[in-house]
């Protein structure tokens, strides 16, 4: 298949990549294709909880104020390998008619924050003004993010019933949800007074890959749930409920309600996206090119494949799309693996690659991509530090109209592709409301918001800023970037991006996202798949219930042999 060389500069300086080829982003940022990832590990989850092990970061809990039903507020203390952060909960009674998922909710059973140093009485109380307003409260720049979560009444009431009776719950009933709280949001990035992007990459080292203190914010909602509910059972039994068991606790993640917002963060940051995206490319084509092949790493290629498709199995949704999707799924890894076993053994990982190419679908290639991937640590780990991208748009006002031209029409066929034309083309418009500041969609001309449209139709600017460059070029002649950006200001933004764009090899998502039927669903797993995101339980096409953490290493085990496999996690039983 024809490929892309590796940009110089692009990777490391401990190693070359020369010659090393990617797959062509006509393939890889087809947006359906984009919906089919799964995490892999380089996920900043996986991330996370390496350097966590690897540095011995202390997690431990400083301040314990719940009362006997769990209310109350929880301080943990997290001593990384450069400074100390507090980790700040507080918990409440939540009548059930309050809680949503949706990003309009003013509510929540639990608000968290992350912040820098310790905390004493007086900046407690601070936090316990402002944290559980979330939106309507304000915190400092010494704070790195908000978020805020809901129980899964099923699963928390279940599991305290089952410890006060002295028993264990039954992973069957654990697994239809899969956690015992479920965040709504995690705020980061300057939002509501937090430190921006640019203090925490600069002055908190440790959290200065993308979404490393929002990942640690996720992990640590998840650890309070395990001690709120034991917390809760001990008082209810007066002292005679068991613990929950370390399997089942390892077991249980944190739930993620995602929707629309995420979506337009792949279309606004499209270097971040090209640097992710790129950076999983290029840990597969080391993998195909370098990777050493043996009868061991192939045996653990299969036993990955078969946790794989358990996995795949015991997704629990009501989704019968989605349902669907993971059948298929699973059948397809599970004959690629039966013709791999049985038949001609493999000689390479680009055996294998061939073969998925061959004989199953688009997501089970992506799946087998991300299990070759697991075999190779010592070839992709350091993908892990190039991860950021100072992000800035340049336009190059010197060049010709014609080159730019030329430009467009390598870099941007699929967007000339589109008749925008047709009604159906731009039916959809993208706006953020007043009330949340959060994106939704309408249906133009029917709906209200047409006059807050975001730019995220970039297939239809790029068209359009052709057409007018095409036309000025006829009336101009011999005329450059500069001229054309003067005369039509309307384009300078788009004209940037397409410079910008044109240097890198993916970021731009190959997709009309006014098309009215347009799945922004796909956005979702796109961003959640680099997040380490897994188990998804699609709501409609806007919005998703996920699994964040399953199968992580309790706090207790970080750094132990082994704590980093628990990709695809099953029920323990079946582990």
């Amino acid at each position: 298949m024809a490929g892309h060389d590796v940009m110089s500069g692009s990777q490391p300086a401990t190693r070359t990549d020369d010659g090393l080829k990617l797959r062509p982003a006509a393939v890889v940022m087809d947006l359906e294709r984009l919906g089919t990832l799964h995490p892999y590990r380089l996920s900043f989850m996986r991330s996370l909880i390496r350097k966590i092990g690897r540095e011995n970061w202390q997690i431990k809990r400083a301040n314990h104020a719940l009362d006997d039903r769990g209310h109350g507020h929880v301080v943990y203390e997290i001593r990384t390998a450069n400074q100390l952060f507090s980790f700040v909960a507080f918990a409440k009674h939540l009548e059930p008619e309050s809680r949503s998922d949706r990003v309009i909710a003013e509510d929540w059973d639990m608000t968290a924050t992350l912040c820098e140093g310790t905390v004493d009485t007086e900046r407690l109380e601070r936090l316990r003004s402002n944290v559980p307003l979330q939106e309507k409260g304000r915190v400092d720049a010494s704070c790195l993010v908000l978020s805020r979560a809901n129980k899964s009444v099923r699963n928390f009431d279940y599991v305290v019933d089952c410890l006060c009776e002295g028993h264990q719950p039954s992973v069957d009933v654990l697994a239809k949800v899969g956690y015992l709280y479920r965040t709504t949001a995690v705020y980061g990035s300057g939002k509501f007074g937090l430190a921006d992007w640019r203090k925490v990459s600069s002055e908190y080292p440790d959290f200065s890959r993308p979404f490393m203190a929002e990942m640690l914010v996720c992990y640590l909602i998840r650890q309070f749930s395990l001690d709120q509910v034991e917390h809760i059972a001990h008082h209810r039994s007066g002292g005679s409920h068991v613990p929950l068991d370390a399997a089942l606790k390892r077991y249980i993640g944190i739930g993620n309600a995602t929707g629309l917002g995420m979506a337009p963060y792949l279309i606004n940051h499209p270097l971040l996206i090209n640097r992710w995206i790129e950076a999983r490319e290029t840990a597969l084509a080391r993998v195909l090119r370098e990777g050493a092949f043996d009868t061991a790493r192939f045996e653990r290629f299969c036993a990955i494949a078969r946790q794989a498709i358990r996995h795949l199995e015991e997704i629990a949704t009501d989704n019968q799309d989605q349902n669907a999707i993971n059948d298929r799924t699973r059948q397809e890894l599970s004959a690629l693996l039966a013709r791999l076993e049985s038949g001609d053994t493999p000689s390479s990982w680009q055996d294998i690659m061939d073969l998925a190419e061959d004989t199953v679908g688009t997501e089970a290639r992506e799946l087998t991509c991300s299990i070759m991937m697991e075999l190779h640590p010592e070839l992709i780990d350091d993908l892990e530090d190039g991860l950021c991208e100072d992000e800035e748009y340049r336009l190059d006002p010197d060049m010709s109209l014609d080159e730019l031209r030329s430009v467009i029409e390598d870099r941007y066929d699929w967007a000339l592709a589109y008749d925008f034309d047709d009604e159906a083309a731009r039916a959809t418009f993208w706006y953020r409301s007043e009330e949340k500041m959060e994106p939704r969609l309408g249906v133009r001309g029917q709906e209200p918001g047409e006059d807050r449209e975001m730019m995220l139709g970039i297939g239809y600017a790029v068209q359009q800023c052709y057409e007018a460059l095409t036309e000025f070029a006829v009336s101009e002649g011999d005329a450059t970037v500069a001229d054309f950006a003067m005369a039509h200001p309307e384009h300078r933004r788009v004209l940037r991006r397409i410079q910008t764009m044109a240097r890198t090899h993916y970021g731009e998502i190959r997709a009309n996202l006014l098309d009215a039927a347009v799945l922004p669903i796909h956005l979702l797993r796109c961003k959640l798949s680099f997040f380490g995101v897994g188990k998804f339980d699609p709501r409609s096409r806007l919005w998703v219930r996920n699994t964040m953490f399953q199968g992580a290493p309790l706090p207790e085990e970080l750094g132990e042999p082994g704590c980093d496999e628990w990709y695809f996690p099953v029920k323990p039983q079946a582990a």
